[in-house]
């Protein structure tokens, strides 16, 4: 008496336009985040392996661990890095993070 009928409405046919307009918002949330976080990255890690490849005897470098040197030996994997007078460590090229410009130490 107080409750009214409930019917089922027929549901509107899903066409192409509407099966694309559900993936949209997906689709844009995957190119925004290629823009602004896999390309720079990208960009980011082919300039550290450039920087790698260029190493050479007499760069002052900083290593990921933060020990500030110059290169005396450069191999293929490694590098000799001089940290204090008659002091020498062997690392590997991935541990250098970060090229100084020339003359930046002076203490060794």
């Amino acid at each position: 008496m107080f409750i009214s009928n409930a019917y089922a409405q027929a549901a509107a046919p899903a066409g192409a336009a509407g099966g694309l307009m559900s993936f949209l918002p997906i689709i844009l949330m995957f190119v925004v985040l290629y823009f602004l976080m896999i390309r720079p990255q990208m960009k980011r890690q082919k300039e550290q392996k450039a920087m790698i490849d260029a190493l050479a005897k007499g760069d002052e470098i900083v290593t990921a661990g933060g020990v500030v040197g110059k290169i005396t030996k450069v191999s293929d994997g490694y590098v000799t890095v001089e940290v204090g007078e008659g002091t020498d460590i062997v690392m590997q090229k991935a541990a250098v993070t970060l090229l100084l410009p020339k003359g930046t130490i002076k203490a060794l």
